[in-house]
């Protein structure tokens, strides 16, 4: 996958998350696409550890996994802000 093809699946996947976790107006575009990749990395990291592909190109599959990757940091990242 190139990464044009990575940024916008990155925006897409950070976009739904931050609508999800009721975060998008504190987060502007280029968190959602550092969420959104970072998310797919996560997400294929949790599907492959449960025996499942990972992110496996621009598809459906791919972006539910960033997206479920991406709600994971956003929520990690709440349970982190809170503790300290």
């Amino acid at each position: 996958m190139g990464i044009l093809l990575w940024i916008l699946l990155g925006l897409l996947a950070g976009w739904l998350a931050s609508i999800v976790m009721k975060r998008d107006s504190r987060q502007g575009p280029l968190m959602d696409i550092i969420l959104g990749v970072l998310g797919a990395l996560v997400g294929g990291w949790l599907m492959n550890f449960l025996g499942q592909p990972g992110v496996t190109g621009f598809n459906l599959y791919s972006i539910l996994v960033a997206l479920v990757g991406a709600i994971i940091l956003i929520w990690l990242g709440r349970v982190l802000s809170t503790r300290t």
